[in-house]
């Protein structure tokens, strides 16, 4: 059967549309959200560091990831980083010690940050460097996903991902290993 016929027969048997259900807010029922966020991301295997202004950034990522590829897409941070992998070939990326990449936002429900390709640089940037930083200003952390998904709903971005902590898999023997299919590493740095 051609493509043609297909997409015209599913066409011809689409269901009628309904709309979508009405979901309530719960509403804000943590008292820090900065520290709601903190002990979930901790919890499943990152590290959240508090930093006034992008020098403790830097000073930071210059003690713990010393001789590390780095890449990012920040400004303010490209000088300690390469600048040439935005057009290489996805592949080439295989060797990145840390990526530093900018969260449009986190949640404090579950740990994550929204990043979309526009941050990213490349799709593979988050999901190929042995370590991952995220940067996202305290004050755009929300309560929970249903605040997430109504800030991103109307967004328009190709491509964007939650990411929360590390790269984890676990077997029946219950054996957590961080780093299975991803960064070994993740470090979320809030910026006030």
């Amino acid at each position: 059967m051609s493509r043609e016929k297909i997409l015209a027969a599913v066409a011809k048997n689409k269901p009628t549309s309904t709309p979508l259900p009405q979901i309530q807010n719960f509403g804000n029922q943590y008292a820090d959200l900065a520290e709601q966020f903190r002990s979930v991301l901790t919890t499943i295997g990152g590290e959240v560091v508090r930093v006034k202004d992008w020098e403790e950034i830097r000073a930071y990522i210059q003690t713990h990831f010393v001789g590390f590829r780095i890449i990012t897409t920040i400004g303010e941070l490209s000088d300690m980083a390469q600048n040439s992998w935005l057009q290489s070939d996805p592949h080439s990326l295989n060797n990145v010690g840390l990526a530093v990449l900018q969260g449009q936002f986190a949640v404090a429900e579950n740990g994550s940050m929204w990043v979309t390709e526009a941050e990213m640089g490349q799709r593979a940037a988050p999901f190929i460097a042995e370590s991952l930083a995220l940067v996202v200003k305290t004050s755009e952390i929300v309560p929970k996903m249903h605040d997430a998904y109504a800030r991103i709903g109307s967004a328009d971005y190709g491509f964007g991902a939650f990411i929360a902590g590390p790269s984890k898999t676990a077997d029946i023997e219950q054996s957590l290993v961080l780093g299975a299919h991803g960064p070994k590493s993740m470090v979320a740095f809030l910026i006030d």
